[in-house]
């Protein structure tokens, strides 16, 4: 790893695409003002449509409750419209996901090699899939469990009668916490092919990312020991695929890292090959 960064520092040493923090800072807001202004546009865009999207997200937890109790409550005067403002918030994000990982690609892609930075079409394509492919799971595999398993404790003493605000907010934190983490490969393939860990010292440390994979899935579910496994258990799977991958394109990494050093002024000045 030292000698990773070691070579990263010589290199960059002599990149002129290198800029000052306040450059940096500039780019970055630009980039920010951008994924702001896609995530308030697709908010705009989905606010027509709240009630429709609020319906298909709650769905598991109407249909958890049955027919007799599938109505959810408001116990507050602005509760239905402040909800359908967050429903549509979240649409909103959902929709500029493409544009999110775009800036956020294209702020990182500098840093990086020619043949990478042109990975931009792959990587935009492969975060938005993840994400979807792990909101998806949540919902149709996870979501109707969850809300079985809270509405399992009704008895003839207890009626459930749930909020629509308690249980967006549950639905919300599902699906982002799902779509979040199944972008685990992509982030365990940037840190490989950056330099900071190698592909081989993240395959040992699996034993610790199982045990924060579960500790994670303990904060970002609801407490109960049914989501979290479903939670953990993918992201498990999901780290190990990403440290396959990284351990595939790593020799290429190194290769070019190897060509860059050997042509660079600063490693020919200080004597090395």
């Amino acid at each position: 790893m030292c000698r990773s960064l070691r070579r990263n520092r010589r290199i960059r040493s002599v990149d002129d695409r290198a800029l000052p923090i306040s450059d940096h800072l500039t780019e970055l807001r630009r980039r920010i003002g951008w994924i702001v202004g896609a995530i308030a546009f697709g908010t705009a865009l989905s606010f027509n449509f709240a009630e429709e999207i609020f319906g298909f997200l709650l769905a598991p937890a109407t249909e958890a409750l049955g027919a007799k109790n599938s109505r959810l409550q408001a116990i507050a005067p602005t509760e239905i419209f402040f909800t359908y403002i967050k429903c549509a918030i979240l649409s909103g994000f959902v929709l500029s996901l493409p544009i999110t990982f775009w800036q956020l690609w294209s702020f990182i892609a500098p840093g990086l090699y020619d043949n990478e930075r042109r990975a931009i079409f792959p990587f935009v394509f492969f975060s938005t899939g993840l994400f979807a492919g792990g909101a998806i799971f949540g919902y149709s595999a996870v979501f109707p469990i969850v809300f079985e398993f809270f509405n399992s404790w009704d008895n003839e003493w207890v009626v459930s009668a749930w909020t629509m605000k308690e249980v967006f907010s549950m639905t919300t934190r599902l699906f982002l916490a799902f779509g979040i983490a199944f972008e685990l490969p992509l982030f365990v393939f940037f840190l490989s092919i950056t330099g900071i860990v190698s592909a081989k010292q993240l395959f040992a440390g699996t034993p610790y990312a199982v045990v924060a994979m579960f500790i994670l899935g303990a904060l970002l579910t609801p407490p109960d020991i049914v989501s979290q496994i479903f939670l953990a258990g993918p992201m498990i799977v999901l780290y190990l695929v990403g440290v396959g991958v990284a351990w595939f394109f790593e020799p290429a990494r190194r290769k070019k890292e190897d060509a860059a050093v050997a042509e660079s002024p600063v490693a020919n000045r200080d004597g090395q090959p």
